[in-house]
């Protein structure tokens, strides 16, 4: 394998403030790696963990998720509920074979272009110390396993 290894990154970026950072990263013509595609949702607190483990299945080496700071929330609370959800996931990647340092939650406000470019910047730079993701199972045992989770988990 000749190649450089490029990290594919989701990232998750609430409306209201780091999506605005990001632009504003943009606008002001600030570089960082272009590796992370981004997913607007309107609050960080309304990243469900499935569509986190969803992009690792689909192919991300790393998950970035960027809410507005504490105490800034639009709808109050929603990036505490975000910090809480993220810290017991981390715990859970592991049994996934999942480095939980794939997975990154930080704040970034709507006037801190700099900062999301900082954060992109260092995401990047980990993800690649890492490598690409290898789940330690293999594909198709993990795709097993999530399909016998998901039915197991579902109602009726």
């Amino acid at each position: 394998m000749t190649g450089h290894f490029e990290p594919r990154i989701v990232g998750f970026l609430c409306n209201w403030c780091a999506y605005t950072g990001a632009d504003l990263a943009g606008t002001s013509r600030l570089k960082y790696a272009p590796n992370v595609d981004i997913i607007r949702v309107m609050c960080s607190g309304r990243v469900d963990p499935t569509f986190i483990l969803k992009a690792f299945q689909l192919g991300a080496d790393g998950v970035l998720i960027c809410g507005c700071h504490p105490g800034d929330c639009h709808y109050s609370g929603g990036n505490y509920k975000a910090a809480r959800r993220i810290a017991i996931l981390k715990k859970l990647l592991k049994q996934f074979g999942i480095e939980p340092e794939r997975l990154r939650l930080d704040w970034v406000s709507a006037s801190e272009g700099e900062r999301f470019a900082s954060v992109v910047n260092e995401m990047t730079a980990q993800i690649r110390k890492l490598g690409p993701l290898m789940p330690t199972n293999g594909p198709e045992i993990a795709k097993e396993e999530a399909k016998e989770f998901a039915e197991s988990a579902t109602p009726g």
